[in-house]
């Protein structure tokens, strides 16, 4: 069986399980080979089929994310180690970016904080975006933080980018971190009860997807705390489930801010743009 053949053969064992089954195949060709998928298509098609290819063709299969089982992934232009201690970066998650960007046209940050870092996608995407800005990434998990860490040498942001074990649920956790020009976070935000896709319940970390019954306990918890993290004219963007803009906003309203919301390209709610209310606590801090 040619390299050809086997993609499609692939292609038809995946299709019940993947809306992308063609484009994953060829990914998992592509690995198993050791080329980029367009040396794959220039030059390897008529080749004899790698035997790894199987083995990452039956993990596919049994719902393993891609980014998972080739370690990679690419956020805001960027390729990034990725392993199941965090989660795979999703372009609805560029969102966030793509609104700093905007928000921040005329005044670039200084220092940036990446709130759950996991990989360091949306720190490393801030920083490729402004290369005079430092940042800070904070996790609770100590294998997320050595994948950011990885990732921040891979894109030489090392020197700019610290990265810390932290929980935003334990007292003390930000008192001596400052305050910031942009904070950016990606919290847990699924319901308890949720039904996922078998890619994510099965293989994602649950710690970074589900929070309480409905979903808000992580945006309760730390949303109220973020003026105190904010320098004056900072911005603050959160990612929500598409379901989630009335109550999140409603959350961050309360502790005292402006909300903008942002949507997705395929016209979602994904995320939400905070600016401290004039005349609300912390707005002249």
């Amino acid at each position: 069986m040619t390299v050809n053949q086997a993609i499609r053969a692939a292609t038809e064992r995946l299709g019940a399980r993947t809306d992308n089954a063609r484009h994953d195949a060829e990914l998992l060709m592509a690995h198993a080979l050791g080329c980029s998928r367009s040396d794959l298509f220039l030059r390897r098609m008529h080749d004899p089929v790698p035997p790894l290819f199987a083995e990452l063709v039956e993990r596919r299969a049994a719902h393993e994310p891609v980014a998972y089982i080739l370690g990679l992934a690419e956020f805001w232009g960027l390729e990034l180690e990725i392993s199941p201690a965090v989660l795979v970066p999703r372009p609805d998650s560029e969102t966030l970016i793509e609104a700093a960007s905007k928000a921040l046209a005329s005044r670039p940050p200084a220092r940036v904080l990446d709130l759950g870092t996991g990989s360091g996608c949306l720190l490393l995407a801030a920083l490729s975006e402004w290369p005079e800005a430092a940042g800070i990434g904070i996790d609770r998990s100590p294998e997320a933080l050595g994948l950011a860490t990885s990732n921040a040498r891979r894109h030489v942001a090392i020197g700019r980018a610290e990265l810390l074990l932290r929980d935003w649920s334990r007292p003390g956790w930000a008192s001596d971190l400052g305050r910031f020009d942009l904070i950016l976070a990606n919290p847990p935000y699924i319901e308890d009860a949720a039904e996922l896709d078998r890619t994510v319940c099965d293989h994602e970390p649950a710690g970074a997807l589900f929070a309480g019954p409905d979903g808000l306990d992580d945006y309760k918890l730390l949303l109220p705390q973020l003026t105190a993290l904010m320098a004056p004219d900072a911005v603050a963007l959160i990612e929500i489930g598409y379901a989630q803009a009335e109550a999140v906003g409603a959350i961050a309203e309360a502790a005292g801010f402006a909300v903008t919301l942002h949507r997705d390209l395929a016209d979602r709610p994904r995320a939400l743009e905070l600016k401290i209310s004039l005349g609300k606590p912390g707005a002249d801090a």
